[in-house]
């Protein structure tokens, strides 16, 4: 994120603080401010400063209980601070059924949690968060394909995500303390 943040043009963030269970040397190269190593899935992690914007994407849906990390980390957001996050999205019809599915058959360190648009509302709400933004990304993507490039084609997708976030590869969001 700090890699992609930097090639769109913002420099003038201070700090970038990386957590992950495993730093790895592209982290350490990538220049973040500071790097800490922890396992984010227990329960004795925290955060011991104020931050404006975390980001999680990508993460909660390796989390067998992503609503306590989502708790935990709501309390390291400054006032005005938002948390930010995308993941696969499954219809709320569908969630429970799947989650069970993937549960049995999970990898270490794969997915074990499936995420409704419902699910993101109630992770919001149960965190003293508001949740003020949700979409999901696409309807079909063509991976390689001259179409990815087309503004049109990417409107219409996320036009799709807009009207139907629950459908469609994955779901993001944005939530304010």
């Amino acid at each position: 994120m700090l890699r992609f943040t930097r090639d769109a043009g913002f420099t003038d963030i201070e700090s970038w603080v990386a957590v992950d269970c495993r730093l790895q040397p592209e982290l350490r190269e990538s220049g973040y401010t500071r790097q800490i190593e922890a396992n984010v899935d227990l329960p004795g992690f925290f955060l011991d400063e104020k931050y404006d914007v975390i980001i999680v994407l990508h993460l909660l849906e390796h989390l067998f209980e992503p609503e306590q990390l989502t708790h935990r980390l709501s309390a390291a957001l400054a006032p005005g601070g938002v948390m930010i996050g995308g993941f696969p999205v499954t219809p709320k019809w569908a969630a429970s059924y799947w989650q069970k599915r993937i549960r049995r058959t999970a990898s270490k360190f794969g997915h074990v949690s499936v995420f409704s648009p419902r699910r993101v509302k109630n992770m919001a709400n149960s965190s003293g968060l508001r949740l003020d933004f949700i979409s999901g990304a696409f309807l079909i993507r063509k991976t390689g394909s001259f179409i990815e490039n087309s503004k049109i084609w990417l409107r219409l997708n996320l036009l799709f995500g807009a009207l139907f976030p629950a459908l469609g590869g994955e779901i993001y969001w944005r939530m304010r303390k």
